[in-house]
């Protein structure tokens, strides 16, 4: 079941993003942290925060720097209610921030107001959520007026605050030759009429798409083993709830590199940077331990 869920690229290492036949790019001055699934590791989500500061100490001085958090703060990992607590109270400073919402965010918004979506939620990661608020969810799962009751105790343990963020988080952000989302695009549509669900919920046919999308799409919700670089997206998802692998893309002018709170990333055999050379730099090694 578990390997189910992780997917390997097998030409990510001949790929380049590309937007309208060229590199892709971030604007000028501007140095771009994309932020994969973070699924309820606190742990992780911090160490990382550390590793993006201290990887940004290196850069020219007066570079904008900007965090875009693909979603999913929640479900499956024990500390949900903790990763928005550190979010709201711990941003990395000098940044501008910029929150996605997944649909595992949705989903907990949802269940706020209709309990009859319980029993797929839990099943999903979400008694881990509810658990991290100090719900007891028990074994008995089978009687529809459980969900009620869930609803309730988490509607009283839920922070005013927290239902604020959730509903604050954005569902795209765009800059330079770069769009930002959680799942990824319908391919056939322009992007400028992209759905809520696609953008929250889609794998097929985007995940297979060859072709040029307008934009180089950046995604969490697929997970990969390694971070996934094709020409038209780049997968950050690398399963953090359960590798202990939570993943940072780094956009600089029209390099990328990457930021690991596990391991080196491959980067002979997972990408290229946007000029044909290795994406992980020495830098990027240095601080992906």
């Amino acid at each position: 079941m578990l390997k189910s869920l992780f997917r390997r690229s097998v030409d990510a290492g001949s790929s380049r993003p590309t937007a309208a036949g060229r590199s892709a790019r971030v604007p000028p001055g501007v140095c771009v942290y994309a932020v994969g699934d973070i699924h309820g590791r606190v742990d992780l989500l911090s160490e990382l925060h550390r590793l993006i500061a201290e990887d940004a100490s290196h850069l020219t001085p007066g570079t904008e720097k900007l965090v875009v958090y693909v979603g999913d703060y929640v479900d499956r990992g024990l500390e949900s209610r903790q990763v928005v607590d550190l979010l709201l109270d711990h941003p990395l400073p000098d940044f501008t921030a910029v929150r996605l919402l997944g649909n595992h965010d949705a989903w907990l918004l949802s269940f706020l107001v209709d309990a009859q979506i319980g029993p797929t939620w839990l099943r999903y990661g979400g008694d881990a959520t509810l658990h991290s608020y100090g719900v007891s969810v028990g074994l008995q799962r089978d009687d529809a007026s459980i969900y009620d009751k869930l609803q309730a105790d988490l509607r009283e343990r839920v922070p005013r605050r927290h239902v604020g963020f959730l509903q604050s988080l954005e569902l795209s952000y765009e800059t330079g030759d770069f769009l930002f989302v959680h799942a990824g695009v319908r391919p056939t549509l322009p992007l400028d009429r992209q759905t809520a669900e696609d953008l929250l919920w889609i794998r097929e046919p985007f995940l297979s798409w060859r072709r040029d999308l307008a934009k180089v799409v950046v995604h969490g919700h697929t997970v990969g083993a390694d971070p996934i670089v094709r020409n038209n997206r780049i997968g950050i998802d690398t399963g953090a709830c359960w590798t202990g692998c939570l993943t940072c893309l780094v956009l600089e002018e029209g390099d990328y590199r990457f930021l690991s709170t596990a391991r080196p990333i491959q980067a002979a055999t997972t990408a290229r940077s946007a000029e044909g050379g290795p994406a992980g730099t020495e830098r990027s090694r240095r601080h992906a331990r």
